[in-house]
C-alpha cells in the first residue's frame, strides 16, 4: 500500500513523505525532523525505510531543517545540479550537506531503490524551481509546490500522473483586498510567484485524464486563501470538464500541522 502525507503545507514549512512498508521519500524539508520522526512513529513507518530527500528549490520554507534532517536520519539529498550549487552555499545546509549531495542530472532519471524519481522546471522566484515525477510501485506521483504559472512541461507530467500535488496558493479577490504591500501583491501574481485558485482550477481542467484518482492542494496562503475557496474553485473545474464529484479525490492540505496519512 502506497501512503503519503505532509507535515506542512504553506510559507511556515513544506515537508511530504511518500512511500511503502519497504521504501520511501521525502521531499522538501520546511518542518521539523522531531516532528517528521513522531508522525513515523504514530503510523508505524519505519524511518530506515527513506531512501533520500528531494529538495524543490532553496527558499527557506522549504530547506530549513535539511541540515538536521541530514544530521539526524543520514539521508542523501537528491536535486538538480543548479539547486545543489545554493545549497552548498547556504547559510543553512552548507556545513552539513557535503556528504549527502546528490544531483539528478538533466533530462534523466535516477532509480533509488525501485524509486524513479525525475525533475521538471516550473516558474518561481528562486534561482531555480522545479517539480518531481515519481514513480513507485506502478503509481506515479507528480508534486508542484510552488509554481508562478504552469507551463506545458508540467501539464505534461501532470497527465501521466494517478496522484498529484499541486499549488492552490491565493484568492484573487482576497489577495488584492488584503494587506499586502503592492509590491508583495505583485510578486506573487507576476507569473514567477504564487498559483491562483483559478489559475490551479484552469490547470486542472488540461490536466484531467482517466488516470487520474486523487489531487492534494498545496500550499495554500494563511493570509489570501481558505481551503474551502481553493477546494470550491477545483471541483467546479472538473465539473465543468465533466468529472462527477468523489471520481476524484480532491483535498487539501493543511497549512501547519500534519495531514491525515493517505492510502493511495
Amino acid at each position: 500500500m502506497l501512503k503519503f502525507f505532509s507535515l506542512s503545507s504553506g510559507s511556515c514549512g513544506n515537508c511530504y513523505y511518500l512511500g511503502t512498508e519497504e521504501k520511501g521519500i521525502l521531499i522538501d524539508a520546511g518542518a521539523s525532523c522531531r516532528k517528521l520522526v513522531r508522525m513515523f512513529k504514530d503510523h508505524n513507518i519505519n524511518p530506515d525505510t527513506v531512501q533520500a530527500v528531494l529538495v524543490t528549490h532553496s527558499h527557506l520554507d522549504h530547506i530549513k531543517f535539511l541540515g538536521s534532517f541530514c544530521k539526524k536520519l543520514h539521508k542523501p539529498v537528491y536535486t538538480t545540479s543548479v539547486i545543489d550549487g545554493v545549497l552548498a552555499c547556504h547559510s543553512f545546509t552548507s556545513s552539513v550537506i557535503g556528504p549527502y549531495r546528490h544531483v539528478i542530472p538533466d533530462g534523466e532519471s535516477v532509480e533509488l531503490s525501485g524509486i524513479s524519481v525525475r525533475f521538471f522546471e516550473v516558474p518561481h522566484d528562486a534561482r531555480q524551481t522545479v517539480g518531481y515525477a515519481i514513480s513507485i510501485e506502478g503509481h506515479k506521483f507528480v508534486i508542484m509546490t510552488d509554481v508562478g504559472r504552469i507551463t506545458d512541461e508540467a501539464v505534461e507530467y501532470a497527465c501521466q500522473a494517478d496522484t498529484l500535488v499541486i499549488e492552490s496558493n491565493y484568492d484573487s479577490y482576497m489577495l488584492q483586498n488584503g494587506p499586502y504591500t503592492p509590491e508583495l501583491k505583485q510578486r506573487i501574481v507576476r507569473g514567477c510567484g504564487h498559483l491562483s485558485n483559478d489559475e490551479c482550477a484552469a490547470a486542472l481542467k488540461r490536466i484531467v485524464h482517466p488516470g487520474l484518482r486523487n489531487i492534494f492542494l498545496c500550499h495554500l496562503s494563511e493570509n489570501n486563501n481558505t481551503p474551502e475557496l481553493a477546494y470550491s474553485a477545483s471541483v467546479q473545474a472538473l465539473q465543468e470538464v465533466g468529472i462527477e464529484k468523489g471520481t476524484i479525490h480532491l483535498r487539501c492540505l493543511p497549512r501547519t500541522c500534519p495531514s491525515p496519512v493517505f492510502n493511495l
